[in-house]
């Protein structure tokens, strides 16, 4: 039988979430100086005002834990010279694991120096090419990722979209430079994918809600225009941005008759994509025969595409189909985020890849080194899985401030720089990325429209490698040196 409530029992109040934080302290070397530094790892409670109906009146309620590492050098006597940088994935649906372990990090995830899986079990070791020694460090993980979760009685739901995870992790950074004193800081975030598309919307949203001018942006595989990358019948623009990298990869895999040295041949190749093809694409059943067959030859030859097969695709070559297409005859597909690995599918007759063979590479070297390294060294202990990629997010992501349109927030970054001058980014970009392709990313900065006096606050770096080209050991040194040049650059 049920339990009656009596009219004058009271419904059970619910305990107040708290902060759930654990210190520790460690030291690494980077180059040749020793870094002696303390991390904080946990959970913080997020709040949000709310109106109160019973109280009519504004109340702080909590809504989110949000889980964090952050890490500061030791023995910094002035907290305004020293830099702070905010650090998150993308996905939408990623931890921050990966440029913490791969890249940023004072500790690594081994792999081989090319970036392939190693035989388990899997190593950690000391990362020599951290930017610790220039900044200290915060990386986040966005709602329903990592450790990150609602508190009891909230909908996660609530935080998966563009908007809403936009406000969550810019009021999580105005909270922690808050509490840990780091306003008068030099401040920069660092985003992968569609972490990019995120920062450049914090960029705006920290200025005009919390008045938090940052000193530079990060993008590491940088996204900020979906028209750039969502194939459709309706959008020329991705047949057209994604030839350069099409022509990286079937260098790479020798598909071409070609002995040019990468960066030459790449040269000769945007020229192409940005004249004749993008007329040819422009001009569509007012091609002659002529100008039709010189851009299926052309196209060909610099994408190791057949001439048979591009006359089907109506001179566009889709991204899912070049996957495919390119190592046909070889019983191979090339990777989406890094063309340089190579899949094994069960059928050679499909028209579409199985896999992604760098997430085949990177996926169980970092999960096991994650939870491995949060409780034996940085001390903190959670039963909960840690959602490294949360199917649950990506799948129920939505964009419904841009229903009718594509996702845009080069507009937002322009804003940014426009009302703060001092403002700098670096995009760091990889050849045999056909994830967010480096030329997708220089078209959408080559119309950013910024102010001419401005456009030397942008750089970029480029490196013979995938999306995420830190796990390429060549290209992880380059793109060190490339950041230090950075953050000093803009800290001045």
């Amino acid at each position: 039988m049920a339990k009656l409530t009596k009219p004058e029992e009271k419904e059970e109040e619910k305990p107040t979430p708290k902060d759930n934080l654990v210190e520790s302290k460690h030291s690494v070397k980077i180059g040749g100086k020793v870094i002696k530094y303390t991390v904080t790892t946990g959970t913080m409670v997020l709040r949000e005002d709310i109106h109160d109906k019973d109280k009519d009146a504004e109340v702080e309620k909590p809504r989110a834990q949000i889980f964090f590492i952050a890490y500061t050098k030791d023995s910094v006597t002035n907290k305004a010279k020293r830099p702070v940088t905010f650090s998150f994935n993308g996905g939408p649906g990623s931890s921050s694991v990966w440029l913490h372990m791969g890249v940023l990090g004072p500790r690594r995830v081994v792999l081989t120096d090319e970036g392939e899986l190693p035989p388990p079990p899997f190593k950690l070791t000391d990362n020599q090419y951290s930017i610790l020694d220039d900044t200290d460090l915060v990386f986040i993980d966005p709602m329903g990722t990592g450790y990150s979760r609602p508190v009891e009685g909230e909908k996660a739901k609530d935080w998966h979209g563009f908007k809403k995870d936009i406000e969550s992790v810019g009021d999580f950074i105005r909270l922690y430079v808050t509490r840990y004193k780091r306003w008068l800081s030099p401040k920069f975030l660092a985003g992968e994918s569609y972490g990019t598309t995120r920062a450049a919307g914090l960029s705006g949203y920290l200025q005009e809600r919390h008045g938090m001018y940052l000193n530079g942006l990060m993008l590491i595989s940088a996204v900020l225009d979906f028209t750039t990358i969502d194939f459709n019948l309706n959008n020329e623009l991705p047949y057209i941005l994604f030839v350069p990298a099409y022509a990286a990869t079937a260098w790479y895999h020798g598909k071409l008759n070609i002995k040019t040295p990468l960066k030459t041949f790449l040269k000769e190749v945007e020229e192409f994509a940005r004249g004749q093809y993008a007329t040819a694409l422009l001009k569509g059943a007012l091609l002659t025969p002529e100008e039709r067959a010189n851009i299926v030859e052309k196209l060909s030859r610099y994408t190791g595409i057949s001439q048979e097969f591009i006359e089907r695709t109506n001179l566009r070559i889709g991204d899912q189909h070049f996957f495919k297409e390119l190592l046909r005859e070889r019983g191979h597909t090339v990777g989406r985020l890094d063309s340089r690995f190579t899949g094994m599918d069960r059928s050679g007759v499909t028209a579409t890849a199985e896999y992604d063979p760098l997430l085949t590479n990177v996926l169980g070297p970092y999960t096991a080194a994650f939870y491995d390294y949060v409780r034996s060294e940085l001390k903190f202990e959670s039963d909960l899985p840690y959602e490294i990629l949360s199917e649950k997010v990506s799948v129920n992501w939505t964009y419904s401030q841009f229903e009718n349109k594509y996702l845009n927030v080069a507009e937002t970054l322009r804003q940014a720089m426009t009302y703060n001058k001092y403002l700098k980014v670096f995009v760091a970009n990889g050849y045999y990325d056909l994830g967010t392709p480096y030329f997708a990313t220089e078209y959408t900065f080559n119309h950013l429209n910024i102010d001419p006096s401005l456009r030397g606050n942008i750089s970029m770096g480029y490196y013979e490698a995938g999306h995420m080209m830190y796990i390429h050991l060549p290209s992880l040194k380059a793109m060190k040196a490339d950041l230090k040049k950075f953050i000093d650059n803009a800290n001045r």
